[in-house]
């Protein structure tokens, strides 16, 4: 293979990486994270560290299989894809369990002066408590990422074998695809990100309604995705 022809399948697969961050899966995930964490540093700190999950589980994968001349079994990545549609369950599940903990309110009580005041508020958000850190809070899209390179390393490694077979060209690859697939998640984060900043900005209620969408979103598509599977497995 000559000079061109590497760079041209480098280049179309930074391509592809920038493409493979819209799978419906990986937006179901990232949205649903974003949901709990509303500001552009954030989300783009959940797209990078989705992104560095996924490529160092590819790069594992790809190390492994180019190593030793191995063929992911299929059986493999159906198991991982289950995982992933679990996962998805699982996050989505979780943040409509958060909001219906930290369901918003309204109380009504008396001042010294005798004056009745209603306000609204929730039991569990305190703004003494609104900061993160940054640390505990990488962990969570790391291994999502991880999960999810696990679930697609069988179709990305069938395309870096049909290239080449030498280890240091194709972890090569893979580490471009990988980089694609980091901006790709970083510039959908900050995209998903503005309209769940813009609704907390409006209104409290509208806020809410937009976690649930992005709840019931990541329940819904892991259950198509379990569903699809079954139907395979099944003939259908």
């Amino acid at each position: 293979m000559d000079e061109t022809e590497f760079l041209t399948l480098l280049g179309v697969g930074f391509l592809l990486g920038l493409r493979h961050a819209l799978d419906t899966d990986h937006l179901a995930a990232v949205s649903t994270v974003l949901a709990e964490r509303p500001s552009l540093l954030a989300s783009g700190a959940v797209g990078l560290w989705w992104g560095i999950g996924h490529t160092l589980t590819l790069l594992l994968v790809g190390s492994v299989v180019l190593a030793w001349g191995l063929h992911i079994p299929e059986e493999f990545e159906m198991i991982a894809e289950s995982g992933v549609a679990l996962l998805l369950i699982i996050l989505g599940g979780t943040l409509a369990g958060r909001l219906y903990r930290e369901r918003w309110h309204v109380h009504s009580h008396h001042h010294h002066d005798g004056e009745r005041h209603v306000h609204f508020h929730s039991h569990q958000q305190q703004e003494s408590h609104s900061h993160q850190h940054w640390i505990v809070d990488s962990i969570r899209p790391l291994c999502i990422g991880m999960a999810h390179g696990l679930a697609g390393s069988a179709a990305l490694m069938l395309m870096i074998l049909a290239t080449t077979t030498d280890v240091g060209s194709g972890l090569f690859s893979i580490l471009i695809f990988g980089i694609g697939s980091i901006l790709g998640m970083m510039m959908i984060g900050l995209t998903i990100s503005v309209p769940v900043i813009y609704s907390r900005s409006i209104s409290q209620r509208l806020f809410t309604g937009v976690q649930s969408l992005a709840s019931l979103a990541s329940v819904s598509v892991g259950l198509w995705m379990l569903i699809k599977m079954a139907r395979s497995i099944a003939g259908y």
